[in-house]
């Protein structure tokens, strides 16, 4: 039967597992009355209740008084009650206690099952809280195995394992078992086979945070990230800016010989990253996000959200960008239309086209190609890109 030592071992398990004891005994309690009724009949009322502090256990049968007793099982007439207790009236409940001789071994069996199940249930519930607290998080996790090219990472402390699929790796990027990985905790969900936690290494929201962990300006507010645009495994933009004055938001992210950006651009095996100055004039903010390249002039239409950029036709290759990879990811950032035109299509136009506000930028604010970017010769079909969708954060 359930004694003393089953009620310290409740004690101990609030201070080891930090589960509220109380939890228990209320679960004990139900689950005791039902196993109480099926042995002695489900039509009885009944209930079980425990004390911690005198270590036992009583069970009660108990009937509602009334004039005439239709069940019999569950009432009690009113002469029958005032034969308990004289100042019973109808309506009043009336307690018997009843012998636990007989229920002892089912109690204790039910006990035991009842605490185990519940262990496991609050367990799962405490983990999946603090998990829960970790959604949109960068974690450090070892590859725990490889499946059909599916990575299960193990998470720190805790017996979850994290999920990669393949849309979610760098692509090109390869890994071993015990190998240790930085990750992205996109998503945490709890399904009937477990918990589930989804992470990823190609959304922007791993490269967000990957600044804040290496660049503490971002972390603190000093700088700030306005958008992030992707192409993993090829190229990121990222557009930046600060509301200090003193603070150089670009330089800041670069950092002493580079290196804060060449740890970052370590950590994603490569890939290019463009730091742009973000700008509340869209004309400014569109010419720095088709950097690397040289831009002459930018021309929009607001009622299109469009724009027209005039590049260098020499330069008109590095502005689109292979398969159109600068220009799409330069819509995707500044969230406008963007149709690059090489200079020499100025004096052959004879399409009357929407009229835009053109805005002619001095050589100061021009954008010169960077001299580690090689030129790329090939040319896509389209030079018009609408802004994608975000990428799959």
């Amino acid at each position: 039967m359930i004694n003393k030592d089953f009620f310290q071992a409740l004690d101990d398990l609030e201070v080891e597992k930090k589960i509220d004891k109380q939890t228990f005994i209320s679960t004990l309690e139900t689950a005791l009355t039902s196993a109480y009724k099926k042995m002695y009949g489900e039509a009885k009322s009944a209930m079980v209740k425990l004390n911690p502090e005198k270590a036992t256990i009583k069970i009660y049968s108990y009937k509602t008084v009334v004039n005439e007793v239709e069940d019999p099982d569950k009432q009690i007439s009113l002469s029958e009650a005032r034969l308990i207790k004289k100042s019973h009236k109808v309506g009043d409940v009336v307690l018997t206690e009843e012998s636990t001789k007989d229920f002892g071994r089912i109690a204790a069996q039910t006990a035991k099952q009842v605490v185990m199940q519940k262990i496991k249930e609050l367990e799962k519930q405490m983990a999946l809280a603090e998990l829960a607290e970790k959604e949109d998080e960068l974690l450090t996790t070892i590859v725990k195995r490889i499946d059909n090219g599916t990575i299960y990472v193990q998470i720190s402390n805790s017996h979850t394992e994290g999920v990669m699929l393949p849309a979610d790796q760098i692509p090109g990027e390869k890994f071993n078992i015990g190998d240790r990985v930085k990750v992205y905790v996109k998503k945490i969900k709890d399904s009937f086979k477990g918990t589930q936690i989804q992470v990823t290494r190609s959304n922007v929201g791993f490269i967000r945070k990957l600044f804040e962990l290496e660049i503490p300006e971002v972390l603190s507010g000093d700088v700030k990230i306005k958008n992030i645009a992707r192409d993993a495994g090829n190229r990121t933009k990222v557009a930046i800016y600060s509301e200090k004055p003193n603070v150089d938001a670009i330089g800041t992210c670069v950092g002493f010989h580079s290196q804060r950006i060449d740890t970052i651009i370590s950590e994603i095996n490569g890939e290019k990253i463009d730091l742009v100055e973000y700008s509340d004039d869209p004309l400014e903010y569109i010419a720095k996000a088709l950097s690397p390249a040289q831009v002459i002039s930018v021309e929009t239409n607001e009622s299109l959200h469009s724009s027209r950029v005039i590049v260098p036709d020499d330069k008109l290759s590095l502005a689109i960008g292979k398969n159109g990879q600068n220009v799409r990811l330069a819509a995707k950032l500044t969230g406008w239309k963007i149709e690059v035109k090489p200079q020499s299509s100025l004096a052959n136009a004879t399409v009357k086209e929407p009229e835009y506000e053109l805005t002619e930028l001095n050589d100061d604010d021009a954008f010169e190609a960077l001299n580690n970017f090689e030129e790329i010769e090939e040319l896509p079909s389209m030079d018009e890109f609408k802004p994608d969708s975000e990428d799959n954060e």
